[in-house]
């Protein structure tokens, strides 16, 4: 769950997460925020209204075709290579990409979000896209991590939208003060497996 390019790789946020939405309706705005605190709630993170050194440091984009991105003011500047990803994107089909930046230890400091609303994805209830989102932002999850199994189902009983309960667990786990913030080592998975399941 935590392997890219063939490497361990896991990292979390570092500090309380201060989230910026836009693109939505105050009613989608509710859901968003709502998925983020639940979530942030679940790896023991605050969600705060700002962040004293970048100011909002989770910035999630929707909109519809990507080329929309390179009028947003200095966006260029927060996220390298900015018309280059744009093009990437666009011909790789794509309908999401998210990109991290890290501080010092290699801890979470900032995230970008980008949701277009393309592909079918547009068809998908606001619920569904925030808690997906809230999920895959809360930690630096490896490539595959969800590529064969979402990381999201149905309430048997309600049909509603919830998380995994394996997924939480691994969440849970992963905000454990003990462990860190971020490393490389592949030892801290057995780490983080002894503690899947465990409360308190």
């Amino acid at each position: 769950m935590f392997t890219r390019d063939g490497s361990y790789a896991f990292a979390r946020w570092g500090r309380p997460i201060a989230p910026v939405v836009f693109g939505v309706d105050d009613t989608t705005l509710g859901v968003v925020k709502g998925a983020l605190q639940a979530v942030a709630a679940l790896a023991g993170r605050e969600i705060s209204e700002t962040d004293p050194e970048l100011g909002a440091n989770l910035m999630i984009f929707f909109f519809r075709e990507w080329d929309e991105l390179l009028t947003v003011p200095n966006l260029g500047e927060m996220v390298p290579d900015l018309a280059a990803t744009v093009v990437r994107l666009k011909a790789a089909d794509a309908n999401r990409y998210r990109a991290f930046r890290y501080d010092r230890t290699g801890a979470i400091k900032a995230g970008f979000v980008f949701v277009a609303l393309r592909g079918g994805l547009e068809t998908l209830p606001a619920e569904t896209i925030a808690l997906s989102e809230a999920v895959e932002t809360v930690l630096t999850w490896g490539e595959a991590a969800f590529a064969s199994d979402s990381a999201l189902a149905l309430h048997p009983e309600t049909g509603a939208t919830i998380l995994r309960p394996e997924v939480a667990e691994v969440i849970r786990a992963a905000y454990d003060p003990v462990l860190p913030d971020a490393t490389k080592d592949s030892s801290h998975a057995l780490r983080l497996f002894a503690r899947v399941g465990q409360r308190g």
